[in-house]
């Protein structure tokens, strides 16, 4: 491939156009190579306008120079740096080691550009179009920088690994034959994954990928309706955060930055379903301002998914689920508005430690959540509500959490045990409102001293008996453990005996719920 170079001479081979000998020498130099025009239109890399052989170089002396090129000039850093260059043909380095420093900007490619398992140092492809970038298990020791690209063939960069940051922000990616617009499966990034204002086109597949710091997704479009997934990320490992939040548009936003106010913002949006699954998070992963548009097949999945915190802030899905089975969660922050509706919620095994609202979200709309957790009753989401609640010092709402609970369970009985719960649940509200309890008390003690006024019961030894009080004698029958010296001395016939009966079970029933809202009282204190 080096035939026609002079030993040690440096000079470009004879064969080589006007465009590549300048190119070369450009490379010697470590200086930008730069054939644009000047026309923005007639320079747009993803426009119609033809570009001629004064602006196009071949792929074969590309790699060339890449990987046999001539030393740089003295006191110089060889490089290519190229602007506005047509590459025809396919550029193949796969397997190769690539030394110099490769920068390409507006730059169209005939053909893919194929680098697997390839070593660069780093590599920057910036607004370029490239028809596929074949890239499995390439490695790089710096950056790997595509942003603004155009591939109309996917990008596979399955099992890469890059040394510091890989950028994507405002590519826009269209599908390869298996539906995939990237597939970078196993990958590994060093520092940070930037995706800003990604579009993507068929499935986003990073499936047991590994990022070091953050992984950006804020403005992103993942477009992928007919099929399941537009994001198919199980096993993620990402050692800070997962931003699918708004991006500011415009010269004064920042990149990673939450936008300033007045800034343009373009929101994440999602058509197509979200697989998290047994994703590992190291702060949080925020869904703030995200938009998902799914089938009835559909679903964002976040089974088995740790991390300290999640930000559930995004705009309720019409259709599809939301899937929290086995995730484990230290600060769930979310809004009232924010989630599905009954039958689209599943939450089995999800476990959570703080309540963090954005906006108002009261007891009985947090009720609800749960109530649409399952189609069937569960008592996990309600007492892992309710503990969570009285861990925060609100145990009145933790009680009503457990009451609700046990209205739940009684539309799952048979007949006569729902009616029994119906009783409960009137009386004594399931003992979860002793105070209750006690008015129901003094209630049939009232009523009990009315009722055994009217009548005298003659006693059962003569001269043996205290003197005959209704209102004793009630609350005697009524106090289980308490002896007033009123029951025992008294003869009670026919309806009398049961009326005594009922309120001994009576009193049983109420005694207990009132201790045992007594017990909790002073268990709070």
């Amino acid at each position: 491939m080096t035939e026609g170079v002079g030993p040690g001479a440096g000079e470009p081979p004879e064969d080589l156009t006007a465009a590549e000998a300048g190119m070369w020498q450009a490379f010697r130099n470590g200086s930008v190579y730069d054939l644009s025009s000047g026309d923005t239109v007639a320079d747009d890399p993803h426009g119609g306008h033809p570009w001629g052989a004064e602006r196009t170089v071949r792929a074969r002396v590309v790699c060339w120079l890449l990987l046999d090129g001539p030393p740089a000039l003295a006191g110089r850093v060889s490089s290519l740096k190229l602007v506005g260059v047509r590459i025809s043909g396919t550029l193949d380095l796969a397997g190769g080691t690539v030394v110099p420093y490769v920068e390409m900007r507006g730059c169209r490619f005939e053909r893919d550009v194929l680098l697997p398992e390839a070593r660069f140092t780093t590599v920057r492809l910036v607004d370029c179009s490239i028809p596929r970038l074949e890239a499995a298990r390439l490695h790089t020791e710096g950056d790997l920088h595509l942003p603004r690209c155009r591939f109309l063939g996917g990008i596979r960069l399955t099992d890469a690994r890059i040394g510091t940051d890989l950028l994507l922000n405002q590519a826009i990616v269209h599908r390869d034959r298996s539906g995939r617009s990237i597939a970078a499966d196993g990958m590994t990034v060093g520092q940070d994954l930037q995706a800003e204002m990604l579009e993507s086109h068929g499935e986003l597949s990073l499936r047991s990928a590994t990022i070091g710091v953050s992984l950006s997704l804020r403005g992103a479009r993942l477009v992928n309706p007919s099929a399941r997934l537009a994001l198919n990320a199980p096993q993620l490992t990402v050692e800070r955060s997962l931003y699918l939040t708004p991006a500011g548009v415009g010269a004064q936003a920042r990149s990673g930055m939450t936008p300033a106010r007045g800034t343009r913002i373009q929101r994440f949006e999602c058509q197509g379903g979200v697989r998290l699954d047994d994703g590992r998070f190291g702060d949080a992963v925020d869904f703030e301002g995200a938009g998902f548009t799914f089938t009835d097949e559909q679903e964002l999945s976040l089974r088995r998914v740790q991390t300290p915190e999640l930000r559930f802030l995004g705009e309720r899905p019409a259709r599809g689920k939301v899937v929290l089975s086995g995730a484990r969660v230290v600060n769930l922050m979310d809004r009232a508005d924010s989630w599905p509706g009954p039958g689209r919620l599943h939450m089995g095994g999800f476990t959570y430690e703080n309540l963090v609202p954005r906006g108002p979200f009261p007891l009985a709309l947090r009720l609800r959540w749960v109530d649409a957790a399952s189609a069937e009753y569960t008592p996990e989401p309600y007492e892992r509500l309710a503990a969570v609640l009285r861990e925060g010092g609100e145990d009145e709402d933790a009680r009503e959490v457990l009451l609700a609970k046990q209205r739940r369970r009684r539309e799952s009985l048979p007949p006569a045990a729902k009616m029994w719960g119906y009783a409960q649940d009137w009386t004594v509200a399931y003992g979860y409102r002793p105070g209750r309890a006690a008015v129901w008390m003094a209630v049939l003690w009232a009523c009990g001293s009315l009722a055994f006024a009217r009548t005298d019961h003659p006693p059962l030894k003569s001269g043996e008996h205290p003197a005959w009080n209704p209102a004793l004698f009630a609350l005697d029958l009524l106090l289980p453990v308490i002896d007033l010296g009123q029951v025992g001395f008294w003869q009670m016939r026919g309806g009398w005996q049961w009326l005594s009966a009922a309120f001994i079970l009576l009193g049983w029933v109420l005694a207990t719920t009132v201790a045992a809202g007594a017990t909790r009282t002073l268990r709070r204190t």
